[in-house]
């Protein structure tokens, strides 16, 4: 997608880029600072209605919190959505001070310390184990506590999914119970003090491909539905992961999600009501529901040129922003879509170099893109800043101050 389209969708007023109906410039003013985070309300819910019109009605949202843990944030959605998944005992807290019933936070992730794991059986959330060792320590302490745990089996899928982001299953993971173990695995704990309730299977993210997703959620039903044979009980919680990606280059194309929501619709018409009668079947979002409704903006510094080269200064960076940046060099390096903010409806005239205030040539927001003539306090916008940004960068690195985050 180009610039043009995420100016777009957030709209501009007088001239500038607006965020929540303010323009960007109002809102610096009123944060008082750059560089921050700002993030849309409005097509947040977008977002979630658009979700909700396209899957059929049966299947749960959940939000995947690691995606942006911002406190306004998660209590918004709590409002909106099924379930909200956590990845630790912060995120679990933050979970908690919504208003969402406790039964509907899951808590997924390798590695849970014995703390997270009694803390998550005290508030009655359903744990999601990645492990025999993690099923070990939640019997164990639903023992202490005279509770009996609320539980649900990770799966390493036997296939993986093509086209993502991130592989998440299949082949040797850290992520699940290799599904040919689960059998076993339940045998031995599955009737020994928990309330096994079903199975989470997240095979990758951030795929655009909807084939590639439908296909995958179709072989997680199967699969789910020969491990459901081994529960003591009916299957009642049926978490198909996600996935759904958003584009972040040119390009990109966006999730046809017609597609995918089709193929739930025959899923859950189909084998889910045949064979698993009494599963919510949930999808499990992060990046696709918050995503698109961010953005990160920061202050031009200083300009120069240096033989021949055009270069904007600005006062943020990679470590507020590491995906825009290349994470590090450690991938091949493609401009997010970029704007200046405060000239948004002006037409592009040259081609600049965005850097920003840390002292290595990584910290490299934008290069040579065609913007509208910019200069000292122009406010440059990264699009796509919504999820795994703040949180999922090096924000200690150089010392500088942490950025404003506001949801507006």
């Amino acid at each position: 997608m180009k610039p043009n389209e995420h100016i777009a969708r957030f709209g501009t007023v007088d001239g500038e880029l607006q965020i929540g109906g303010l323009p960007l410039s109002r809102v610096a003013a009123r944060v008082g600072s750059t560089p921050f985070f700002a993030y849309d309300r409005g097509l947040l819910d977008e977002r979630v209605n658009l979700l909700r019109s396209a899957l059929p009605e049966r299947v749960e949202l959940s939000f995947a919190m690691k995606a942006n843990p911002m406190p306004a944030i998660v209590q918004h959605l709590a409002g909106r959505l099924d379930r909200i998944d956590v990845a630790s005992g912060l995120e679990m807290q933050t979970a908690l001070d919504t208003t969402i019933r406790v039964d509907r936070v899951s808590f997924a992730g390798p590695g849970k310390t014995p703390a997270e794991i009694r803390q998550a059986v005290a508030a009655g959330i359903l744990i999601e184990v990645e492990s025999g060792t993690e099923f070990r320590r939640v019997l164990a302490a639903g023992d202490q506590l005279g509770l009996t745990p609320n539980v649900a089996v990770r799966v390493n899928p036997d296939f993986a999914v093509k086209g993502s982001g991130m592989r998440m299953g299949g082949g040797p993971q850290q992520f699940g119970i290799d599904a040919e173990q689960v059998p076993a695995v339940l045998r031995e704990y599955g009737t020994a003090g928990a309330n096994v309730l079903g199975f989470h299977v997240f095979a990758g993210s951030q795929n655009l491909n909807a084939a590639i997703i439908a296909e995958a959620q179709r072989r997680t039903v199967d699969l789910v539905s020969s491990l459901a044979e081994h529960l003591a009980d009916p299957l009642r919680y049926l978490n198909l992961g996600g996935g759904f990606g958003i584009p972040y280059v040119d390009k990109d194309r966006p999730l046809d999600l017609d597609v995918v929501a089709a193929n739930l619709h025959e899923l859950v018409d189909g084998p889910i009501a045949e064979r698993m009668p009494q599963a919510s079947p949930v999808i499990e979002l992060g990046r696709y529901l918050v995503g698109e409704c961010g953005v990160y903006v920061t202050r031009v510094l200083d300009r120069k040129v240096s033989r021949g080269k055009t270069f904007l200064v600005v006062d943020g960076g990679m470590h507020h922003q590491l995906a825009a940046s290349g994470n590090f060099g450690q991938a091949i390096r493609r401009n997010y879509p970029v704007a200046v903010g405060t000239r948004a409806e002006r037409a592009s005239a040259e081609a600049v170099t965005v850097v920003g205030c840390l002292c290595t040539p990584l910290d490299l927001l934008a290069d040579d893109v065609d913007l509208p003539t910019s200069d000292i306090d122009d406010l440059i916008v990264i699009f796509q800043a919504g999820a795994y940004g703040l949180t999922a960068s090096p924000t200690a690195f150089l010392g500088h101050p942490a950025p404003a985050e506001v949801l507006i």
